[in-house]
């Protein structure tokens, strides 16, 4: 994996940024994802499941805080954090099991609980632009190291 910005047009660009993505990862990669609301951080989401090889639907878990894929090829702790309060509170979550466990984490609105994420995540950014269209978005996808 390598450092890159993606330009995407449309939700299949975006599913597909994430598919490549989530077909580089490996177990321990925890994947920080940030963009305002409408983004299109959960079509990302389901993009980066699919290439883990998860087929069942991903949503977002924003009530459970985290939901667990485990029908790919490694595990997939999808977090979404929007509701969190403090980073405490992601104590109940037994989060650590899953930062250092064998699959794979993906974070939504990771900037909530920056104080208690580990060195080394890969971060995406997505971005609109509305002067270049209603779905254009940047996909900044930052890879520790590169």
């Amino acid at each position: 994996m390598e450092n890159q910005v993606i330009e995407s047009f449309c939700e299949k660009d975006t599913f597909e940024a994430g598919r490549l993505l989530g077909k580089g990862c490996s177990p321990g990669d925890i994947v920080l994802l940030y963009g305002d609301l409408g983004t299109g951080k959960t079509v990302f989401t389901k993009g980066f499941g699919s290439g883990l090889g998860i087929e069942e639907t991903i949503s977002s878990p924003t009530f459970n805080i985290v939901q667990v894929y485990e029908t790919g090829r490694i595990p997939l702790y999808h977090f979404d954090v929007y509701r969190v309060s403090c980073a405490e509170e992601m104590e109940e979550t037994g989060y650590d099991d899953y930062f250092f466990g064998k699959g794979v984490c993906l974070i939504e609105w990771a900037g909530l609980i920056e104080d208690i994420i580990p060195p080394g995540c890969i971060r995406v950014s997505i971005s609109k632009d509305l002067g270049k269209g209603f779905d254009y978005r940047t996909i900044d996808i930052n890879v520790p190291g590169k």
